[in-house]
């Protein structure tokens, strides 16, 4: 049996992981190193980039970075999560507001003292980050189109930073890039439509608030419509190796997205449109490995043929 202060400061590590989304940031970094492997950087062998000491700050920086985005960004919107979020919101404010913030501050100084190993540069690129992060929880995000930009903006910089690591511009990385920031930057706008009464009520100037939620569904169509040509661009131009096929599924799935946006009328509706969008992405981190399935094949048999090795070495 657990006694009570244990059972409590469990709880509040459950609520702590629910603050920084856990659950979302091992997603994240395994996308960047998937995008290494398979998009940034293809003619490095996997073995080479994974033992990469420089790219391990760089993801472990980038994930603590996004924990801490995640920890101001619930700072801030406090009230506004007691009315959309009012389950979560319980759980996240077992955590006091003053912890939250002595937690942000440690995690943003580990950050700065990781990449310092690396270079200057990097010190700069995650500082402006940070930054960036705080600026945007702070004011950006209450203001309409520009808001909704720059949280885009911020969920594809990991990926960036990673790409001025291996300093590899090839035109389809802005393809696969464009595709994914026109995704994240619909799932930002369903996220103003499901939470159009928080935002009401702590005054945030979104695009539903100040204009209406027609319009809305306007741009979001409009945006769905224009993905069309970065999946062109993947499936025709470039080689995106047996990942055609993930593309192919999505732009299905955006079709049924947007026949079901205009019979959306609820929270309710848009919480499903918001999780089908979240689908695609996280599914798209899972299949970038369908571009080149024959690396997995290959370190499955280093793998096996190493741990052979070991077993004769020991008996």
């Amino acid at each position: 049996m657990l006694s009570r202060k244990s059972k409590l400061l469990l709880t509040k590590i459950f609520s702590f992981f629910s603050v920084i989304r856990g659950y979302n940031i091992w997603v994240i970094a395994l996308a960047q190193y998937l995008a290494a492997i398979f998009i940034l950087a293809p003619e490095l062998r996997a073995l080479e980039i994974l033992l990469d000491w420089k790219l391990f700050l760089i993801v472990l920086a980038s994930s603590l970075t996004i924990a801490s985005g995640y920890i101001i960004n619930n700072f801030y919107d406090a009230k506004k999560d007691l009315i959309n979020r009012p389950r979560k919101a319980m759980i996240d404010r077992l955590v006091s507001q003053s912890t939250k913030l002595k937690v942000y501050f440690a995690i943003n100084f580990l950050i700065v003292t990781l990449v310092s190993f690396i270079s200057w540069r990097a010190v700069l690129f995650f500082s402006s980050y940070i930054f960036l992060i705080w600026f945007y929880s702070h004011k950006i995000k209450k203001y309409p189109i520009i808001g909704n930009l720059t949280a885009a903006i911020l969920a594809i910089l990991p990926f960036f930073g990673i790409l001025m690591y291996y300093k590899n511009f090839y035109h389809v990385i802005f393809a696969h890039a464009t595709f994914l920031f026109l995704l994240i930057l619909i799932r930002e706008l369903i996220k103003d439509l499901e939470n159009i009464e928080g935002d009401l009520a702590n005054e945030y100037q979104t695009i539903p608030v100040l204009f209406n939620e027609k319009t809305a569904k306007t741009i979001i169509s409009a945006l769905t419509i224009t993905t069309i040509f970065p999946v062109y661009l993947l499936i025709d131009i470039y080689d995106v190796g047996y990942m055609d096929i993930y593309f192919y599924f999505s732009l299905l799935l955006l079709i049924f997205f947007f026949i079901q946006l205009w019979k959306s009328e609820n929270k309710a509706d848009f919480l499903k449109l918001h999780f089908l969008l979240k689908f695609i992405i996280v599914a798209g981190v899972f299949c970038i490995v369908l571009i080149e399935p024959s690396v997995l094949i290959h370190g499955k048999k280093l793998l096996t043929s190493q741990y052979v090795i070991f077993l004769e070495s020991i008996t």
